[in-house]
């Protein structure tokens, strides 16, 4: 084996990331991570100056300034992209001379395009340890990102329980009090329907619990295909159910949804086979944009509309309002706390 065999193998080994130049200047061989960076075009015969392009020190163009440069630090970079930003040392020979390279600086970019790994490093270069630090980095911000990708999800979920009714998959009482409370702050217009069902007490007497709960779930599914998205639906409590429809004052549409909902509450639910009957009961309160109401006030003009919709006959809807309150001027003076809906006909 000839000792310029020997000298290529040494620095294969040691500096993958070296140029052997003769005499001309001209590349007699290159490291394997070098030929790595270029695998398309060939390194080896090529003038080590046409390959790269001398940043410090400047103004060299021939392999006699080169030498000139030997002991000092080379900042150069490749003339074709991607460009990428190097350092070197020459180190002359008997015959021409070697030029060591290292990324420096560009060894993070370098990796990301070059797609590099250690084997590609000297086993003594620090290059590797730095690789390593990144590599532990990485891994921990990726763990660190779907630890908190699980704790994020397991806050919504358990907010989203938390504000859930867990029959129904409505919203609950404290949902809707949140919803309320917004709505009231920001303004705009808005309505809230107060539903109750009408001889849901007489499913759970004869039926049990259990058919009890299956129409809950019916007329949750009912009053949920009957708004929109934006609306908000939420239990109450028991079989009262609370419907708040966003930016919707308007009279009519409100009439309309509510006729709806007692149309197909009024059809009867099958459990186990057997018919369960109920109707619905609706006060509604339109809430203009320009309103300055609280929402236990709103509350309770929604809960006064739904006595009134009671005493009609079941079944239907009433709108809050002056006259309703008239009409209503006994049990308004009582009061919500000494009213009970026991007043009403049962159901």
């Amino acid at each position: 084996m000839s000792g310029a065999q020997d000298l290529t193998m040494v620095l294969d080994g040691l500096c993958p990331m070296y140029v052997l130049l003769d005499d001309t200047g001209h590349i007699r061989s290159a490291g394997p991570t070098l030929t790595k960076l270029r695998p398309d075009q060939p390194i080896i015969g090529r003038r080590f100056l046409e390959l790269f392009e001398l940043a410090r020190p400047r103004a060299i163009t021939n392999m006699e300034g080169l030498l000139a440069a030997a002991g000092s630090k080379l900042h150069l970079s490749f003339r074709d992209a991607p460009r990428t930003g190097l350092k070197g040392v020459i180190v002359p020979l008997p015959s021409g001379a070697v030029v060591n390279l290292s990324f420096g600086i560009s060894l993070l970019d370098a990796v990301q395009d070059y797609a590099l790994t250690s084997a590609d490093f000297s086993a003594t270069d620090l290059a590797i340890e730095l690789l390593y630090l990144v590599e532990a980095k990485s891994a921990a911000m990726e763990a660190s990102r779907k630890l908190n990708t699980r704790l994020q999800g397991a806050m919504i979920a358990a907010e989203e329980q938390a504000f859930t009714d867990t029959l129904t998959g409505l919203k609950n009482r404290r949902a809707m009090d949140h919803v309320l409370a917004r709505l009231t702050t920001r303004g705009g217009s808005f309505a809230l329907m107060h539903l109750d069902l009408d001889y849901f007490k007489a499913v759970n007497d004869t039926m049990g619990h259990a058919a009890g709960d299956h129409v809950l779930q019916q007329v949750a599914r009912v009053m949920v295909e009957e708004t929109r998205d934006s609306d908000t639906i939420a239990r109450a409590g028991g079989d009262e159910f609370v419907l708040i429809l966003d930016r919707l004052g308007d009279r009519s549409a409100l009439s309309g949804i509510a006729t709806r909902l007692i149309q197909r509450l009024e059809q009867p639910i099958s459990f186990e086979g057997k018919p369960c009957r109920i109707s619905a009961s609706i006060g509604i309160v339109a809430v203009p944009g320009d309103a300055d109401a609280q929402p236990a006030q709103l509350l309770h003009q929604a809960d006064q509309a739904l006595y009134a919709a009671k005493h009609a006959g079941r079944a239907c809807h009433r709108f809050f309002g002056p006259d309703l309150v008239s009409t209503l001027a006994p049990a308004v003076d009582a009061g919500p706390q000494t009213r009970s809906r026991d007043a009403a006909p049962p159901g």
